[in-house]
């Protein structure tokens, strides 16, 4: 991660650098990948759409989510403790199951609304979180919302808020 980041423009200082895998951020963990960034590269902040979704969910005082997640079991599992770590219950689960990151990209909007409409039928949690930034979601978040009621998160959204906010181009509430 050290040597990419080192292909930035050297000499620039970023307001904000986002590592934009959320398996990957609970895996390697906030912390490290911010010290990983920092070694290839000047910036003020670091972000990654796990901890973006921790102020998302901060912010939006949401306390437990719906998860739809292309990821293999482990993965999926790796990411419920981290979230449950940070105080945020995850009690209604689904995933494609996917163990080739490039078939992530090939999932379709009617596949990923039909999945998470299955999954989340009632009142059980405040939020859906479509997780993985391969899942293409930007079109299917407002219909999503107005079909369940809630508020639908995706790693792609909560990463791009959470560096628009630190960056102080959008407030973080």
């Amino acid at each position: 991660m050290a040597s990419a980041v080192k292909l930035f423009p050297s000499g620039v200082r970023f307001d904000v650098v986002g590592y934009g895998c959320t398996s990957g951020s609970a895996v390697i963990g906030a912390d490290r990948v911010a010290e990983l960034v920092r070694a290839g590269c000047e910036t003020r902040h670091v972000t990654n759409p796990l901890s973006a979704l921790v102020a998302a969910c901060r912010t939006q005082e949401i306390k437990s989510l719906s998860i739809l997640s292309p990821y293999v079991e482990p993965v999926s599992e790796h990411l419920r403790r981290v979230l449950a770590d940070e105080g945020i219950e995850t009690p209604v689960f689904g995933s494609f199951n996917i163990g080739v990151e490039g078939v992530v990209a090939r999932i379709t909007d009617r596949s990923i609304v039909e999945a998470a409409m299955a999954l989340d039928r009632g009142p059980e949690t405040d939020a859906i979180f479509l997780s993985c930034t391969n899942l293409q979601t930007l079109d299917v978040i407002p219909r999503l919302e107005q079909a369940l009621g809630k508020p639908v998160l995706s790693s792609n959204a909560v990463l791009a808020w959470h560096m628009k906010s630190l960056a102080g181009l959008c407030p973080l509430s």
